[in-house]
């Protein structure tokens, strides 16, 4: 967030974070150069009329089947110290409606590469979903992936936020 200072108008004003990603998550996130338009970005991920796809490389190879979608509702769980999120039973006391779209890309048989549209935006889903199919996102130490694919080191969690759209009225 410390860099958006750099687009800072010479008035000092600068643009403000509407979406970030988690922390150990790479990719594309959404700042706005007005308030105005921070209002509408932000009601349109609120509103969910903002879509967004990731790219995961996913250990085991390829989910079965290739391409489907994950309707587990999420709740907030701790496992040794770590806030982490769990599938709960629909009605479950703090479960969460949680669902993802996914289609395999490429695969082999220690990886895939997966693309992952969350319809929610419940913390941890895109991670969670895909270890509750048993393909861990790769470096991922919360939810089980591996580190290491075929002989090849992971360095960190291999989740990409690849692209986004938000619908609005041209005007």
């Amino acid at each position: 967030e410390d860099l958006l200072a750099v687009f800072a108008k010479s008035n000092g004003k600068r643009p403000r974070l509407v979406h970030r990603l988690d922390r150990d998550t790479s990719g594309v996130i959404v700042a706005a150069r007005t308030k105005p338009a921070a209002a509408f970005f932000s009601q349109a991920f609120a509103g969910r009329d903002a879509r967004k796809t990731y790219l995961a490389i996913v250990c085991g190879g390829a989910p079965e089947p290739s391409e489907g979608v994950v309707d587990a509702p999420l709740k907030k769980a701790s496992r040794k110290g770590l806030d982490i999120m769990e599938v709960a039973r629909a009605g479950e006391p703090g479960a969460q409606a949680a669902l993802t779209r996914y289609r395999t890309l490429g695969a082999t048989q220690f990886a895939a590469l997966v693309e992952l549209s969350p319809e929610t935006g419940r913390m941890h889903q895109l991670r969670a979903h895909m270890a509750t199919l048993g393909h861990p996102i790769a470096g991922d130490a919360k939810y089980g992936g591996l580190f290491h694919l075929a002989g090849t080191e992971i360095a960190g969690l291999a989740l990409h936020a690849g692209f986004g759209r938000v619908e609005h009225a041209a005007g």
